[in-house]
């Protein structure tokens, strides 16, 4: 029996797709307070790497911001960039951390990736960041 599904696959991104530069911040006023923002998402996509199949998942980030909060617009373009970019679920959700904290250098930021079960298989992938005292 042949495997049909052997050169079956979808047009993948290479990281190059993913549209760190639209990321854009706004001044926080209050960075004496440890506010707690969360920005939650179901809609958060990109694709397996190996076969182009969608990975979707629901996307928290959780932060204490410092000087700065992310311009929601922004995000929004930001994430979507994600959508036919093959990268492994556990390299998105740090790849999200490390360009977020990178760009509002918060006290705290969490980013959780619930992805959908795929083979049986649901992902949860927690990635931290805390700024040293």
């Amino acid at each position: 029996m042949t495997d049909k599904y052997k050169e079956r696959r979808f047009d993948t991104y290479s990281y190059e797709k993913i549209d760190k530069e639209v990321l854009e911040s706004i001044e926080y006023e209050y960075p004496e307070k440890n506010t707690i923002v969360e920005y939650i998402t179901n809609e958060f996509f990109s694709v397996c790497p190996w076969t182009g199949l969608p990975d979707n998942a629901k996307l928290t980030i959780r932060y204490i911001p410092s000087k700065k909060l992310v311009e929601l617009k922004s995000l929004k373009y930001y994430l979507t960039s994600y959508r036919n970019v093959g990268i492994l679920q556990e390299h998105a959700i740090n790849r999200i951390l490390d360009d977020l904290v990178e760009l509002l250098q918060p006290k705290f930021m969490e980013v959780i990736g619930e992805f959908q079960e795929r083979g049986g298989i649901a992902t949860r992938i927690v990635a931290k960041y805390e700024k040293e005292k």
